[in-house]
């Protein structure tokens, strides 16, 4: 599909368009839908973009502020979720520079999760297991420039296609690929001790 198309119907309720349409009409509650809807997306791109899970909270409430203040004037020129991606991306570059202004350095939270008392032993040890590798892979993704960390969380995390990206990042879809091989590249090299202990874990 031509990314200028209108998007499809989810499988059950309005378009995104339809939402849009209907809050700008004044209908408070197809915000709340689309918020719905959207915002485990926009939270997990912002928390790859800038691997804080503490601040990502108050980021990604601050992309879905900017997008009620700027719906009224929305005029659909591609799929929503191109735009809602845009300003998420706007939203954590704007927080990285604050951080970086303010000589701050939080990537202790990153890939943070928790487990039960109730949870076996081998659980307990899978689950650090994993928060480690988590911990390691944000890392190493916030450090990437940000053209090239945007496409790969876009692509690797949200799903996007490469024409999607490219409209969201309003480039071409060969820098998209070029950003992309640069990326898997690099961290390919930042993190081969875990692609050695995968492989030998397979063996």
């Amino acid at each position: 599909m031509n990314i200028s198309e209108p998007e499809a119907a989810p499988a059950s309720g309005p378009t995104d368009f339809e939402l849009v349409a209907s809050v700008q009409g004044g209908e408070e509650a197809a915000f709340d839908i689309l918020m719905g809807r959207y915002k485990r997306p926009v939270l997990s791109f912002v928390y790859r973009m800038t691997g804080e899970a503490d601040a990502s909270e108050d980021i990604a409430q601050e992309v879905f502020v900017r997008v009620y203040q700027h719906l009224g004037t929305y005029k659909p020129r591609g799929k929503f979720t191109t735009w809602l991606f845009q300003l998420a991306h706007n939203a954590a570059v704007d927080h990285l520079r604050w951080r970086k202004r303010h000589q701050t350095e939080s990537l202790d939270d990153a890939g943070k999760t928790s487990w039960t008392a109730a949870a076996g032993p081998h659980d307990v040890v899978r689950d650090v297991t994993n928060v480690e590798i988590g911990e390691q892979v944000a890392a190493a993704v916030a450090t990437l420039p940000d053209d090239q960390r945007t496409a790969l969380v876009l692509a690797e995390y949200q799903g996007l296609s490469y024409a999607d990206i490219a409209a969201t990042m309003n480039c071409t879809i060969k820098s998209v690929e070029a950003r992309l091989y640069r990326a898997k590249l690099t961290l390919r090299e930042r993190l081969h001790h875990l692609y050695e202990d995968a492989r030998g874990a397979n063996q």
